[in-house]
């Protein structure tokens, strides 16, 4: 849309405001000096930023603005001169929202998940792209075709990984076995949770591969905690507000490990939007705090926990052999159903990929894919 009206500046220079896309907006100097998209001031490769921001005039100031086509051509009071795209702005100045934008929540009347092929992922860029894409917009994919030997799903992860490390090793077995290290290990029902909130950093994807799955019961459970955030806000804002202040500590203790950390149980990032869940039980350990801010607490936590517990929010899954859920450990809840061995055996495997990774192999497919488009 083409911007209404000439860009204004304010008597010191310090301040443009411009109509784009039938709304004003204002802009700092200084902000569009450090983030002038010019070879002077960024890096053409990395984008890093060459000029040192931290020692430009605090009272730096706009000389001179006007629109030039799709660009604002701008002179600063040191001298420098740049065009900047308003496209760069529209994305800076998008409006604010419950989650960061690209997402789409989901209920637990999703009739079909978000679904790709192991195969096609492993040896075609477009397909794995796809992949990464519904892994970010859902925060979880069901991916079909996976070998179903012991490292079947690690052809995939060194398209995206590396795999993460922890004190259980690389891919682990997820199984009932004797002596349980963790209850994930054993038969019992595993209510909605996230995994492993005591690291630093907390694992960024889970990958659960299903070997085989003849048992009785065991069905996964899956919630989206960005929507289980944002029904909260609307239905109980002083429950929101509570549990995105308090931070109880999360636990993990065993004879060789001993791992804490501490967060929210509602996470918001800098422009107030959700950034992340954590909800475990299991490894919770909230302060001794004073009495009515418990009280606050409790309350809103249960309020959280019947959300995320709810027919309205949950999805049930129960994985075939051959089949992998990848799930977002910031934003997905799951759980699984008790299971009993008489009806057969249920073997998974489960490893984590870090966010970053992730993140990064998403967006350096989508820049190659559009220049090869562009250059065809």
């Amino acid at each position: 849309m083409t911007p209404s009206g000439k860009p204004r500046l304010s008597p010191d220079g310090q301040r443009l405001t411009l109509d784009l896309d039938d709304q004003t907006h204002e802009f700092a100097a200084l902000w569009l000096r450090e983030r002038a998209p010019d070879a002077e001031t960024l890096d053409p490769r990395t984008g890093q930023r060459l000029v040192e921001a931290a020692e430009l005039p605090l009272d730096l100031a706009l000389a001179h603005a006007e629109l030039d086509g799709d660009a604002l051509a701008l002179r600063f009071s040191d001298g420098h001169a740049t065009r900047f795209p308003l496209a760069l702005l529209r994305a800076e100045r998008k409006p604010l929202a419950t989650v960061a934008p690209g997402r789409t929540l989901w209920e637990g009347d999703l009739a079909d998940p978000p679904r790709a092929s192991f195969d096609e992922a492993v040896k075609g860029d477009d397909a794995l792209l796809a992949l990464l894409d519904d892994l970010h917009r859902y925060g979880f994919v069901l991916v079909s075709g996976v070998p179903t030997d012991e490292d079947g799903m690690q052809g995939l992860i060194d398209r995206i990984g590396p795999l993460r490390r922890t004190n259980w090793g690389g891919i682990a077995d997820v199984k009932s076995v004797a002596d349980a290290y963790d209850l994930t290990m054993t038969q019992r029902g595993l209510e909605p949770h996230t995994d492993n909130p005591y690291r630093d950093p907390i694992p960024g994807y889970i990958w659960l591969h299903c070997l085989t799955n003849a048992a009785d019961g065991g069905d996964n459970t899956l919630v989206d905690g960005y929507r289980a955030a944002q029904l909260l806000a609307e239905r109980d804002p002083a429950a929101f507000d509570c549990l995105t202040r308090v931070s109880p500590g999360f636990r993990y203790r065993d004879e060789t490990t001993w791992l804490e950390s501490e967060g929210p149980l509602i996470e918001l990032d800098g422009q107030g939007r959700v950034t992340r869940v954590r909800y475990s039980n299991r490894t919770e350990r909230v302060e001794a705090l004073p009495a009515e801010e418990l009280a606050r607490y409790y309350a809103a936590r249960r309020a959280f926990y019947e959300l995320i517990t709810s027919d309205e929010l949950t999805v049930h899954l129960k994985l075939d052999p051959g089949q992998m859920l990848i799930m977002d450990n910031y934003r997905l809840l799951h759980g699984r159903r008790a299971y009993e061995l008489a009806g057969g055996v249920r073997h998974l495997r489960q490893g984590y990929v870090d966010r970053d990774s992730t993140a990064s192999r998403r967006l350096v497919l989508r820049r190659r894919l559009a220049e090869t488009e562009e250059v065809a």
